[in-house]
């Protein structure tokens, strides 16, 4: 239906020049009539359009409309923008809640010209939750007409998504440089935000892992390994500077590491967070261990063991595989530093000096590492636990109590167990 070119001077509810009423009927209220013109409610109406073609206005020039309640005032401003110019209709709104209101009204009546009107005014809109459900039902009825609202609720295309996802990781993971500090809210939206996208609950992830998405992750890591690299190499002169703010920079290096490291793990890339803090290990322990820090830094201190634990978990449960040499050089790297850190945490704590480590990651962490030990071969556990027992009246933590008594059973029945054969005949290709 073609919008209306009104006959110059009329207007709405004049009864001066109407020649019909229409009341939109509530029950048990007194009806309020508009005086209208025939002609302006049949070319814009089909509803008004068909009922003036099957009543003679002459004799019945009263139209009563079903209308509920809650919907009466967006009926009422239907009617009234059916006397306006189409650009004036678009001007009469001045909330999505009242153009919605109004479409669904003039949905129901066939209000052609009024629909157009409403589409545009709410697609170039801003919505909120409730809103945009309400756009949604309405939306169902309209047809092909609702396309454009539907444009904006529909799935965007997996590339799309993909684009938008690697951007993110880029910004999450400081990539651009340089970084300026006041973006870093923004930052932190990013990585919550690509957290959501890749979560996966009564809806399917969003972000498929591609190569792509894989190579610019892989990026993302390296970029925040040598950021804290780089914010170590400084730390020194920032420390004499000003201890706290030098250590709250590498803290916030150190979130950015452990969220990239829960993400690897939601998408099965642990491997790589593995490798890379093994990579930076020794550079790491190398200067958190210097005496200058001796009596510092225990917020710093206690985050990098935590950081530690989340690669002694991805090892020490199978989730990341790698030759026992690794695990032999991360673990004894690893486990003096874990022992002192631990001990002396424990020990300012009692006296407000600094933190204590949460008691479930502790456990965690001391599992993890039990888990990793007897998975070595036998010769490397005696040598991780005979250090272990020759420091275990001084550093308590880890308590590898569990893996030696397997260690001393496994022992005593290794030769009987692989030297005997399976129906008990000697086995000439193992030997101890």
């Amino acid at each position: 239906m073609e919008p209306v070119k009104l006959v110059k001077g009329y207007k709405f509810d004049d009864h001066t020049t109407s020649d019909v009423r229409v009341c939109f009927k509530l029950i048990d209220e007194q009806p309020e009539w508009f005086s209208c013109h025939s002609s302006v409610l049949s070319q814009n109406s089909k509803y008004f359009a068909d009922w003036l073609s099957q009543n003679d206005v002459r004799s019945n020039n009263c139209i009563e409309v079903e209308c509920p309640r809650v919907e009466y005032d967006h009926y009422v401003k239907m009617l009234k923008s059916m006397y306006l110019p189409r650009e004036s209709v678009i001007d009469s709104f001045d909330s999505v809640k009242s153009a919605v209101g109004v479409l669904r009204a003039s949905s129901s009546l066939g209000c052609e010209l009024v629909i157009k009107s409403c589409i545009e005014y709410i697609e170039a809109a801003s919505w909120d939750e409730k809103e945009e459900e309400e756009i949604l039902e309405v939306a169902r009825t309209l047809g092909s007409e609702a396309v454009s609202l539907l444009a904006r609720l529909q799935a965007p295309s997996a590339d799309a998504v993909k684009n938008v996802f690697i951007s993110a990781i880029r910004f999450a993971t400081c990539m651009e440089t340089p970084f300026p500090p006041f973006l870093d809210d923004l930052k932190t939206s990013a990585q919550e935000q690509i957290d959501f996208m890749i979560h996966e609950d009564d809806d399917a992830a969003l972000v498929t892992m591609d190569e792509d998405v894989r190579s610019v992750v892989q990026e993302g890591l390296r970029k925040l390994l040598s950021a804290l690299r780089t914010g170590l190499d400084l730390l020194s002169t920032e420390f004499d500077q000003s201890p706290d703010q030098a250590e709250q920079k590498i803290l916030c290096s150190l979130a950015d590491i452990d969220w990239i490291a829960n993400l690897l793990a939601k998408i099965e890339m642990m491997h790589d967070f593995v490798s890379g803090w093994s990579e930076i290990s020794d550079h790491v322990l190398s200067v958190v261990q210097d005496k200058k820090y001796s009596s510092g830094l225990w917020a710093m201190k206690a985050k990098l063991i935590e950081l530690t634990g989340k690669a002694l978990d991805a090892v020490g449960y199978g989730s990341v595989v790698l030759p026992s040499s690794f695990r032999v050089h991360f673990l004894k790297t690893w486990l003096p530093y874990i022992q002192m850190t631990k001990c002396l945490l424990d020990e300012n704590s009692k006296d407000e000096i600094c933190l204590q480590m949460d008691s479930d990651s502790c456990q965690n962490i001391e599992s993890a590492i039990v888990s990793m030990v007897l998975a070595l071969p036998s010769d490397d556990q005696a040598d991780i636990l005979s250090e272990w027992m020759k420091k275990a009246e001084q550093f308590r933590y880890p308590d590898l109590t569990e893996a030696f008594e397997v260690w001393c059973y496994r022992s005593k029945t290794a030769k009987r167990r692989l030297v005997g054969g399976v129906n008990g005949a000697s086995n000439p290709t193992v030997s101890l």
